[in-house]
């Protein structure tokens, strides 16, 4: 065979497989036998299982396996890892983490979107004008921050420019919020915001439709509000958040 019509078998993958053995071993010996032409096909080694991607099966593992951890975490435990925790973007422009305040054991577990600026510098949930206007709320149907409530957000760190979170955002720090509300154990959750709202409800129904009814999540009785933030915006549904308080009162009262 011509070296030419053997050049062109070779590079459509049709190349003879056999040689002689005086060419085999000339070969083998050859310092040119590393110059980068590839060996034949039948004998061309599998690339390493390290370059190979993993399977879709095994990333879903991995992240079942990190929210399996955070699940067996106490107190102190998961508070370090709020404060370490780089599972999404948003550590890269945070301040602060905001792991959220209040009674570990309490009956009341307010959960609002992500924190704000002023959040994000304190390290805080709810401080500034909402987080005065909360406090108001809440001492409207005789509770305070701290005594009997704890206050949380579904996102622990500030998205940049207070924008919406993202999906991957908030499917990275939910085992967070949900191993708080498993050491909490709240006998009601008041939702406040369409972010927290449609996130823990998974809906996209606005909260005017989603007010005045008691929902669940995992388990736990929910109650639709606005959020402070937006009140101090928005005047006149501050009468809504206050029908929505009093339902809140008489739900729990009733458990």
């Amino acid at each position: 065979m011509n070296a030419k019509r053997e050049r062109y078998l070779e590079e459509m993958g049709l190349g003879p497989v056999w040689k002689l053995r005086a060419r085999e071993k000339r070969a083998a010996e050859s310092p040119a036998a590393g110059t980068g032409a590839p060996p034949p096909a039948a004998t061309r080694p599998e690339p390493p299982a390290s370059k190979q991607s993993a399977p879709p099966a095994e990333a879903a593992l991995s992240l079942d396996d990190r929210g399996a951890r955070v699940m067996r975490m106490d107190w102190a435990e998961l508070k370090a890892a709020v404060a370490g925790c780089k599972a999404c973007a948003l550590h890269k422009t945070r301040t602060k983490t905001v792991f959220g305040v209040g009674d570990e054991r309490a009956d009341w577990l307010l959960v609002g979107e992500a924190p704000g600026a002023e959040e994000d510098a304190r390290g805080e949930p709810f401080v500034g004008q909402a987080g005065k206007l909360l406090d108001n709320m809440l001492a409207s149907i005789g509770l305070k921050r701290g005594e009997n409530v704890y206050i949380a957000n579904v996102l622990k760190c500030r998205p940049p420019g207070n924008r919406n979170p993202e999906p991957f955002e908030v499917a990275q720090c939910a085992p967070h919020l949900l191993r708080q509300l498993e050491l909490i154990k709240p006998k009601l959750i008041l939702a406040m915001g369409r972010f927290a709202v449609q996130s823990l409800l998974e809906t996209d129904s606005s909260i005017a439709s989603l007010r005045g009814r008691v929902h669940r999540y995992r388990g736990v009785p929910l109650i639709v509000t606005y959020h402070p933030a937006y009140l101090l915006r928005n005047l006149p549904d501050k009468a809504k958040a206050w029908e929505d308080l009093l339902f809140a009162r008489r739900t729990i009262a009733g458990l």
